[in-house]
């Protein structure tokens, strides 16, 4: 369709075949080495459905908040298991760090996804003390930032969010309706424009930075500029980073993106 091409992050960065098997082999390797110091704890339950779990990443002392990173992957694929590892950074900087996973298109609607990811905050809220942060790549980026929706959160969650940063967000769905992939979104413009955060009116009052690589594609980029515009926010453009590799620095302590989140 129309907008495939300008949607299709893959079949612009060289190699992409290869990146998921080295996220899962990292993030594997950061859950094994975690074990083994009895600091993470695996497949939390936030409801009853079988992916309605999280783990939960905790530094060596008391932790100072709560980090919670959403995974991408288009609301179509993936799961908690494959990002273990961008916890590193956080977690070194004595932070927990949690990461769920939630139901995937088409089996639920993006609608239902949002207010499972807005469950799993609160879940977590309940295990970690102190101030919160919420961050999340591409489609983790949208429902990050649909989770400043004024009432998604209950209000002793909402009072603890210190900042949100999506990173490369889809912050304006309702081009994906002229997309091939929407035949498994099933979105209809009613339910594109209502998750769409560059549409939300009544937000909280969170700072905010949007996050984007400067070799991403160019809709991407506009993306990330257009929910920077609606809600008056920072975007930073992480120059020679890609769709693929803007996530790496989470697992670096000393990055700007773990600063971002936790300085």
């Amino acid at each position: 369709m129309e907008l495939d091409d300008a949607y299709a992050n893959a079949a612009h960065i060289p190699g992409a075949e290869r990146f998921p098997g080295k996220w899962a082999e990292a993030a594997e390797m950061w859950r094994t080495q975690q074990a083994h110091e009895d600091r993470v704890r695996l497949d939390l339950a936030y409801g009853a459905r079988p992916r309605e779990r999280f783990d939960l990443f905790l530094p060596g002392d008391t932790p100072k908040g709560l980090i919670v990173f959403v995974h991408g992957g288009y609301w179509l694929k993936f799961d908690k298991s494959s990002w273990s590892h961008l916890a590193a950074g956080a977690v070194t900087r004595g932070w927990a760090a949690a990461m769920p996973s939630y139901d995937l298109c088409p089996t639920v609607r993006i609608s239902q996804i949002t207010r499972q990811i807005a469950r799993a905050v609160g879940v977590m809220a309940d295990m970690v003390a102190g101030p919160m942060v919420l961050t999340g790549h591409s489609a983790g980026g949208h429902l990050v930032a649909r989770m400043l929706d004024r009432g998604m959160l209950a209000n002793e969650v909402a009072t603890r969010l210190h900042r949100v940063v999506p990173i490369s967000p889809v912050a304006d769905l309702r081009p994906l309706l002229r997309t091939s992939m929407n035949a498994e979104l099933r979105l209809d413009a009613a339910e594109a424009a209502a998750e769409s955060p560059v549409l939300m009116e009544d937000r909280l009052d969170v700072p905010v930075t949007a996050w984007v690589g400067g070799d991403e594609r160019p809709v991407f980029l506009d993306q990330a500029r257009w929910l920077s515009h609606a809600w008056n926010c920072d975007c930073v453009v992480a120059e020679g980073r890609h769709h693929f590799d803007v996530i790496e620095p989470l697992e670096l302590a000393d990055s700007d993106l773990v600063e971002l989140l936790v300085g």
